[in-house]
């Protein structure tokens, strides 16, 4: 690591703190990417900062297909904390040339399904207006919820019934799984792929077969009306480096038939999960959501979760100005 880079990271580190205790100390990803490391050196208004790519291609059936294109372009992207709020948004704004200039080498990036992103942190409104300059538009939140964070404890609505999911739920499970994918590919940080339901019943075997599957199903009458599907720290450590807080839950999908939502299904869901996850000493939840559903926010909002990253994206990826 040079000396410039070290420097950038020390001081974005800095400001990182300031801004939101629950991120991570920066620091150059562990996988080197396509090897391209973009510097951009501090002028005149405008402050140091510094970039990783990274490529990927999503083989045709994956499960990765429901949540992005065949071909990815990431940007791990850092400036530095020091100067005016103007200087940081123009450090920012040309490191996104840089990579926007790196991308137009790339083939791919001219097809439909391609698309460009990066995750900047959710309260440092510093860097907005340079992500929407270049087209990049928010369509996924990482959330947080700390442990013992405090809200409303609502009772378990009359006839509902919660229980943990086993081998012989894979149906139930799948169809509520395929909901959520059904209504967030409304809102772009999803699709709907042709081998979606054949890749969530597999999952769905190979989640429901460990013995102790983390997910719980809701009924009323004999039917499921509801999901939650969470990942222990054992299991979530792919998301863990998200925040600074360990160790770390996921709570990887929470979905209500239409027929269910606003009955306290969700909520019900949720703090069953709470309390068990307060008992085990996971520092932080985290868990993905829509930035456009309407519906999603506020009901996270209110369970205690608060946006920690916003991952931003343009398709296709040569669409970035």
């Amino acid at each position: 690591m040079s000396a410039v880079v070290a420097e950038v990271l020390g001081s974005a580190g800095e400001r990182r703190r300031r801004i939101d205790p629950l991120l991570p100390d920066p620091g150059p990803p562990a996988d080197a990417g396509c090897g391209a490391e973009l510097t951009v050196p501090a002028a005149a208004g405008r402050a140091a900062a510094v970039g990783w790519c990274h490529h990927y291609r999503i083989e045709p059936g994956a499960a990765e297909l429901a949540w992005g294109a065949v071909a990815q372009y990431w940007l791990t992207a850092h400036v530095a904390g020091e100067g005016s709020e103007p200087g940081i948004a123009a450090g920012l704004d040309e490191l996104l040339a840089r990579w926007r200039a790196h991308l137009a080498a790339e083939p791919a990036t001219a097809g439909e399904d391609s698309q460009a992103g990066l995750r900047w942190p959710s309260r440092d409104i510093a860097g907005v207006r340079a992500l929407l300059r270049h087209g990049l538009q928010p369509l996924t939140v990482i959330a947080a919820r700390p442990t013992g964070r405090a809200v409303p404890d609502s009772p378990v609505p009359p006839g509902l019934v919660i229980r943990p999911a086993g081998p012989g739920d894979v149906a139930a499970v799948t169809a509520l799984t395929m909901e959520v994918i059904r209504f967030d590919q409304h809102f772009g940080s999803v699709r709907l792929h042709p081998h979606a339901e054949q890749t969530e019943w597999q999952a769905a075997e190979q989640t429901l077969a460990r013995p102790a599957p983390w997910t719980w199903l809701a009924e009323r009458d004999g039917r499921a009306v509801g999901l939650l599907v969470a990942q222990p720290p054992e299991r979530a450590a792919w998301i863990a480096a998200a925040t600074s807080r360990q160790p770390v839950a996921y709570l990887a999908t929470m979905a209500v038939r239409p027929d269910g939502r606003g009955s306290g299904v969700g909520t019900a869901l949720v703090t069953g999960l709470h309390r068990e996850l307060d008992a085990t000493g996971v520092a932080v939840t985290l868990l993905h959501h829509a930035q456009l559903n309407p519906l999603s926010a506020p009901f996270w909002s209110r369970m205690g979760y608060r946006p920690l990253w916003t991952t931003w994206e343009i398709r296709p990826a040569c669409a970035m100005r």
